[in-house]
């Protein structure tokens, strides 16, 4: 059951010279993504590293620091405002 290729005969989707009948990436498609795979996926993993490096600087940087400028409430109070 393919629902598109009813649409497609009637021409709503635009067939692209790109893809086969399935929709499946064509030679020419996997030909003209070549040059760019290394690129992209060294740019993937340098985006990735960046993010990661921030995330865990900045847990690193939160768990050094001795959160003694927060007041903290006593028990009792917080007891007394639920009542």
């Amino acid at each position: 059951m393919r629902p598109t290729v009813g649409l497609l005969h009637q021409g709503f989707l635009k067939r692209s010279s790109y893809y086969d009948s399935d929709y499946r990436q064509s030679a020419a498609l996997i030909r003209a993504r070549r040059p760019y795979l290394l690129k992209n996926t060294i740019t993937g993993i340098a985006i990735a590293g960046f993010a990661i490096g921030v995330f865990a600087m900045t847990l690193r940087l939160v768990g050094q620091d001795k959160f003694e400028d927060v007041i903290v409430p006593s028990g009792d109070s917080q007891q007394q405002r639920s009542v």
